[in-house]
């Protein structure tokens, strides 16, 4: 495999990688995968020509797909059951899995993992470069999260389940030996890579296609959220503070926990469900602010709203603290206000304190905030670290 001929602001042409096979592995490709992960493994393989691994591909077969009738390797999940609406069904068998990809004949693999796409097998002669959107969220960070909302957390069914995540555990960090060297997607993640595995990571931000909106600066009286409507995104106590503050509200995202926010969303709050792109564009660029209440390990949401010029409300942990900058520190450079707990009454100040603040916000410093996410300073500074992880990995082996 090779390096493509497209360039942003780096001059990929340049760097000793030109012949040299390559193969780039993700956890799973699906209609319904559209995250932050699947963005990074999009902007890779523009100007990496790689070939593609997962766990199941339903994408190569989908026509609206940019992957469509690309030949991807997968694994014997792939045939399993409802794999495709939800692989994490079969957690148990996601090790065994990864490991039986064959990549022998690649030079370098690289990785995008949030959960086993960073255990695949490699050789010492191969170079493996992981980008780690986050420690596998099953087996550490939401593992009372999930014990406590699944019916697999009680009873007998609950050891069971309680002695799976401690053997992921076990296995998560095992697997962490496979990879040469880390990348992390915000210095949040970094710190967690470090306490899991005790490796350190080079932090890149991931590509926010800062361009798809557009700056507005005026702005109409409402505020805004966008997001899956699952129980982590917080979506409900955003509902439930503006059920109190009788501000206007849209929130638009589907999800399971879709029918209860309508019941408890009070006149002021509109529950608009799924809408299409240029729907969502439209809100954003003309919402007042944009509140974002979930602990994320980067969050593309509130980048994206400030793409528009449209100041952040949210949530000060993980992603949000290094994305939105707290007008009360940073005043005139400021792009929102960060809250400092998970609670209905943190929420009410903090928008409290933004319309207090909110005349000093400067807009058009807003949009420019954001552009430091966009996608060619992703490209650059992704192909400058492969490039010395590569000019060192070839000196330590050839001593």
């Amino acid at each position: 495999m090779s390096w493509s001929g497209r360039s942003r602001d780096t001059s990929i042409e340049d760097l000793p990688l030109a012949d040299l096979k390559i193969a780039l592995v993700h956890e799973w490709l699906t209609p319904k995968a559209t995250g932050g992960s699947e963005l990074v493994v999009q902007e890779i393989l523009k100007w990496i020509d790689a070939d593609l691994y997962a766990l199941i591909d339903f994408e190569s077969t989908n026509p609206e797909s940019y992957l469509f009738k690309r030949k991807i390797g997968t694994t014997f999940l792939q045939h399993f059951p409802w794999a495709r609406n939800g692989v994490q069904k079969y957690l148990p068998f996601l090790p065994l899995a990864i490991e039986q990809l064959n990549l022998r004949e690649y030079d370098i693999i690289l990785s995008s993992s949030h959960a086993v796409a960073k255990g695949v097998l490699a050789g010492p002669q191969q170079l493996h470069i992981c980008y780690c959107h986050a420690p596998m969220r099953y087996a550490w960070d939401l593992t009372f999260d999930y014990l406590q909302s699944s019916r697999m957390g009680r009873g007998m069914a609950g050891l069971f389940t309680r002695y799976l995540l401690h053997r992921l555990r076990q296995w998560d960090v095992l697997s962490a030996n496979r990879v040469d060297y880390f990348i992390a997607n915000s210095k949040s993640t970094a710190r967690r890579i470090w306490r899991c595995y005790r490796r350190p990571a080079e932090v890149i931000y991931p590509p926010v296609d800062t361009d798809r909106f557009s700056f507005q600066a005026q702005k109409q009286d409402f505020y805004l959220t966008v997001s899956r409507l699952v129980s982590y995104k917080k979506i409900s106590l955003i509902v439930q503070a503006f059920n109190q503050l009788g501000r206007p509200l849209v929130v638009i995202g589907e999800g399971p926990e879709l029918k209860q926010i309508r019941s408890m969303a009070r006149p002021n709050i509109q529950i608009l469900g799924w809408q299409p792109d240029d729907v969502v564009e439209q809100y954003m660029a003309q919402a007042k602010g944009f509140v974002y209440a979930a602990f994320e390990d980067f969050g593309i949401a509130p980048v994206e709203a400030q793409a528009c010029g449209t100041p952040v409300i949210a949530y000060g942990a993980g992603g949000t603290l290094e994305t939105v900058l707290d007008v009360r520190k940073h005043g005139e450079k400021g792009t929102g206000v960060l809250f400092s707990q998970q609670t209905e009454m943190a929420l009410i100040e903090a928008i409290k304190t933004f319309e207090q603040y909110q005349e000093i916000l400067n807009l058009e410093w807003v949009r420019s905030h954001a552009l430091s996410f966009r996608p060619a300073v992703f490209q650059e500074r992704y192909l400058s670290f492969l490039n010395r992880c590569y000019q060192e990995f070839q000196q330590t082996n050839s001593v």
